[in-house]
């Protein structure tokens, strides 16, 4: 018979990495920035993110997540193809689940500035076909 398994809200170490708790199915983590870096054949009609920058895009958020102080807070990932490579360098962020077209290290910056310090939708570079937030606009985070 196998040994009784801690209650879900119970924090345990991860077996991978050291010193991170978890609790239920979240992590130490406030918010998740999923920058696509995907990458196709040039001749793809539909174009890739990757071709577009985005990689040196998510190596800024990581930047600029430090020098606000957030990280450990709010995490800058590379993800695969978010199905918007033909119109630009695409992010997500979670859990509010707002998508986002980036262009340029400023377009980076504001919404390290406005999302996720103050908690502001950055209407300018919000993909269009997304409904508004109103329900559940994002909470600031605060550096540490």
């Amino acid at each position: 018979m196998a040994a009784p398994s801690a209650p879900i809200d119970t924090p345990r170490p991860l077996r991978y990495h050291k010193n991170v708790g978890v609790v239920g199915n979240s992590q130490r983590f406030e918010r998740h920035i999923f920058v696509c870096t995907n990458q196709r054949p040039p001749e793809d009609p539909r174009g890739c993110c990757g071709a577009k920058g985005s990689e040196a895009l998510r190596l800024i958020f990581k930047d600029e997540l430090k020098k606000a102080g957030l990280k450990g807070k709010v995490r800058a990932n590379a993800a695969g193809c978010l199905d918007y490579c033909a119109m630009g360098p695409t992010v997500v962020i979670y859990p509010e689940g707002v998508w986002y077209f980036i262009d340029t290290p400023d377009d980076v910056r504001e919404l390290v500035q406005r999302h996720i310090l103050k908690g502001e939708i950055v209407d300018r570079l919000r993909m269009p076909r997304q409904a508004p937030v109103t329900a559940h606009p994002p909470a600031p985070v605060s550096p540490t």
